[in-house]
């Protein structure tokens, strides 16, 4: 068998986060904007939404992982969903963004509907993707090479949703927005368009280049491992008992979540900041990039840095390591973003640092969970990669969904109102503290949470070395 891991294999992996993430990054920056100021319900309605679609769709990722496991194509058993669900992955999202002429309660239900079904059809197209990092190499560093190659094109879709969004709105508000909607725009010169045809196209152009992109990740990938058991009768319920029983999993789990919520909330809020507390009216010319949006830009450019750098300095120092320190530079740099001056010089150079420590964090995760799968075929005889990294997509979500559940309700306690121009100083307030004392409380529980992982460099090695044995002589 061939394990090598062409370069065309590592583009085509990246294609599909980078698809994941331009969608995944309006969710998370955007959404909570879009449905105060352009979809028009509350704050902590808002919030309540994406913690009950999130929370109940975070554990139907155990059942897609579930499904991937006991699939078998011509094409593997995970790639076959790239294929399946790239074109609703995207005509979903369009949906998600149509602003109805419906009533508050019309509005709030079509929310919810609209809200749970583009979790649902991103978890039937993101699990399976996630897993196909544990079959396409048997080898630990190639496969933190691969989460590497992963994580930097996700950072690149990011940084393409934020150059393109907010001049696809502006552009498409201004040609078929109406009188009343170029008004609004005109006096809130400095932000996002809130119109709504402006947001459904704009969204729609952008989920065009995310179905591109899933059809290139499934023709170029590979599926290589097989299991050392490829029983299909194996029970769910004993899968789902191995994995229940597997400690480095919940840790794991526990961690990822802490540093999801971490990006979750300072994320979600930063749109309101700048308009509220930083309130610096600049675009960049030849752009229509305000200066959120430039906020954004400079922090994903510091994450890829970061991304890059994680397989070198991980191979060096350990991943468990690696990430503690970065964990814990991006908890100590958030606590002194809340004392610096209100200067765009001074929160650019910290988003800057904190993005770069950050960065670090996420490939890091998902190269443990594919150690994980190891570790408990080991232990069990029972590959489950799809279940496994159905987890961290659950943990993934879950961070979101309280990270913006949190924002949403952190918003709301502060008083925000949407239909006033010039937020009280609670509000403002409250927003500065979820930009940075927020975020560093979550650094600190996921680098306890590390603390207590037992996966060391040395024993993923000897679960490696001992599962390639049992291959051998399979």
């Amino acid at each position: 068998m061939n394990t090598k891991v062409t370069l065309k294999e590592k583009v085509g992996y990246g294609f599909g986060d980078m698809a994941s993430s331009m969608f995944w990054k309006i969710f998370g920056m955007y959404s909570l904007f879009f449905y105060t100021d352009v979809f028009g319900i509350t704050a902590a309605a808002a919030g309540t939404m994406f913690l009950v679609a999130r929370v109940w769709d975070s554990f139907f990722d155990l059942f897609v992982g579930i499904a991937a496991d006991r699939t078998k194509t011509r094409w593997g058993r995970y790639r076959p969903y790239l294929l399946w669900f790239a074109i609703p992955f995207s005509v979903m999202g369009v949906i998600t963004f149509f602003v109805p002429d419906f009533g508050a309660t019309g509005k709030l239900v079509y929310a919810y509907i609209t809200y749970s079904l583009m979790m649902i059809v991103y978890s039937l197209i993101n699990v399976p993707y996630a897993s196909l990092l544990g079959v396409m190499s048997p080898n630990p560093q190639e496969r933190n090479v691969l989460s590497s190659y992963r994580m930097s094109f996700a950072f690149i879709g990011s940084f393409i949703t934020f150059m393109l969004l907010q001049p696809l709105v502006d552009m498409y508000g201004k040609t078929f927005g109406s009188e009343q909607a170029l008004v609004v725009a005109e006096q809130a010169e400095a932000s996002i368009s809130t119109s709504p045809i402006g947001w459904t196209m704009g969204v729609a152009t952008i989920g065009v280049i995310c179905t591109i992109l899933f059809f290139l990740c499934f023709r170029w990938t590979r599926e290589r491992v097989q299991p050392v058991n490829d029983d299909e009768d194996t029970s769910v319920k004993q899968d789902l008992k191995n994995l229940f029983h597997n400690a480095p999993w919940w840790i794991l789990v526990g961690t990822g979540l802490a540093a999801l919520l971490f990006n979750a909330v300072r994320d979600g809020v930063a749109i309101y900041y700048f308009r509220d507390y930083v309130q610096v009216a600049y675009r960049v010319p030849f752009t229509g990039w305000d200066v959120t949006t430039v906020y954004f830009l400079v922090g994903q450019a510091a994450n890829l840095i970061g991304v890059i750098l994680a397989p070198v300095i991980s191979s060096r120092y350990g991943k468990k390591k690696t990430y503690m320190i970065a964990i814990a530079g991006a908890g100590a740099l958030s606590v002194v973003f809340y004392f610096i001056p209100n200067s765009l010089g001074w929160i650019l150079l910290l988003q800057t640092l904190i993005s770069l420590c950050a960065g670090y964090v996420l490939p890091l995760l998902w190269s443990m969970f594919a150690d994980i799968v190891d570790y408990q075929e080991l232990k069990t005889n029972r590959r489950a990669s799809g279940l496994i990294f159905s987890s961290s997509s659950m943990s993934q979500k879950l961070g979101w969904a309280l990270g913006a559940a949190l924002t949403g309700w952190i918003l709301f306690l502060f008083k925000y109102n949407p239909d006033i121009a010039q937020q009280s100083m609670e509000t403002i307030f409250g927003e500065r503290l979820m930009i940075s004392i927020i975020p560093a409380v979550c650094c600190i529980i996921a680098f306890f949470g590390m603390m207590a992982y037992p996966l060391s460099e040395k024993k993923v090695k000897e679960v490696t070395a001992e599962l390639e044995a049992k291959r051998m002589n399979k």
